[in-house]
């Protein structure tokens, strides 16, 4: 498996390209990323729906024609930014809920970890998770936004802490971590929310 990846935009959000095929969270700028590296692109996976990781949504989808798949509580963000920067405004082809998909062959595990968004998720693919803006290396996603739960983001930590294997974590922005490596310091931010 071969995954690419490029921050972009002015946060520097980390977009993915996996196995050439299936991009993950095109944010501000990726559209050029994914063209030259992609001759096609089967789905965009978006880990959740803030603007800085949805922007490039609707051109990669209409140059490549690929289906969209977002948790169905943060589908509302591809059409309403509550933020006021408005992305290009694109409907969502797929909802997804906690549970396993298949895209061309693949299997990918969604886990619904709401408190940063409302469907914040990660996305589970062989030896790698996609952590969106839930959990960085050291670090995990603000709860002071529109739509952000702090309550919520308490059970989504302990509910990560009850995975019981490794896996290499590629987060939003920032640097991979691995799930054993989080769940050394979520306690802290247990105490801290």
């Amino acid at each position: 498996m071969e995954i690419l990846v490029k921050p972009c935009g002015e946060f520097y959000t980390n977009c993915y390209i996996v196995d050439r095929s299936i991009v993950i969270d095109p944010g501000v700028g990726a559209f050029e990323f994914v063209k030259e590296h992609c001759d096609e692109v089967k789905a965009i996976i978006n880990t959740h729906g803030h603007f800085d990781h949805i922007w490039d949504n609707k051109k990669v989808k209409e140059y490549f024609n690929a289906p969209i798949y977002i948790h169905k509580n943060d589908a509302f963000f591809l059409e309403n930014d509550p933020f006021g920067f408005n992305p290009p405004k694109v409907k969502p082809d797929f909802l997804l809920d906690e549970g396993e998909i298949e895209i061309t062959g693949k299997k990918f595990l969604i886990r619904h970890f709401p408190g940063h968004t409302p469907g914040s998720i990660t996305i589970e693919f062989e030896n790698d998770m996609f952590s969106g803006d839930f959990i960085f290396d050291g670090s995990i996603g603000r709860v002071d936004f529109p739509y952000s739960n702090p309550e919520k983001m308490k059970k989504s930590i302990k509910k990560f802490l009850e995975i019981p294997y490794d896996k290499r974590i590629l987060p939003g922005h920032g640097p991979t971590t691995t799930i054993k490596k989080a769940q050394k310091f979520l306690p802290m931010w247990l105490d801290y929310l």
